[in-house]
């Protein structure tokens, strides 16, 4: 009974419970781009000189992003308001599913940023491995901003608003 316990902790944590179906569908909007595991991610949440910043519209990150993370938008990003941030400085982007993080990141690498990761599965995974959220007052919650009713339907954890 213990190692079934231990079996069913390990594939929480390792992120193998990501379905087959949701991978797929993260490689429709992945390209070559580097990217990091929400596990390692997870560790660095605290380090010192490790940027995270939240490529989704302020509406979606007062919902819950990850703590200390940077709202910088999508539609409205602009390079210069990371100027704050060293060229080669750690920067984790993220968003609901990785695909606007991810261009977010090759504009970063573009303007001269050496060290971008995109957060593989984005907030949908993280939130789906049972990994910690803060909402706008810096609170941890399970609230979970779900983009559209077709893009909610990956959160298994949490409670999905939109």
């Amino acid at each position: 009974m213990k190692i079934l316990a231990l079996i069913f902790t390990l594939i929480a944590f390792t992120g193998l419970g990501q379905s087959e179906e949701y991978k797929k569908m993260l490689k429709e909007y992945y390209n070559d781009f580097p990217t990091i595991s929400p596990a390692d991610a997870k560790r660095k949440l605290n380090t010192k000189g490790v940027y995270f910043l939240d490529a989704r519209p302020k509406a979606e990150f007062n919902v819950s992003h990850l703590q200390k993370a940077v709202q910088v938008g999508y539609d409205d990003f602009d390079v210069n308001a990371v100027r704050f941030i060293p060229k080669d400085a750690e920067i984790i982007v993220y968003c609901s599913i990785g695909a606007r993080s991810q261009t977010v990141g090759e504009k970063l690498k573009k303007a001269g940023y050496t060290n971008v990761k995109n957060l593989y599965g984005g907030l949908f995974h993280w939130i789906n491995i049972n990994y910690p959220l803060v909402d706008s007052k810096g609170k941890t919650t399970t609230k979970i901003h779900g983009y559209s009713k077709e893009w909610g339907k990956w959160i298994k954890n949490g409670s999905v608003v939109y």
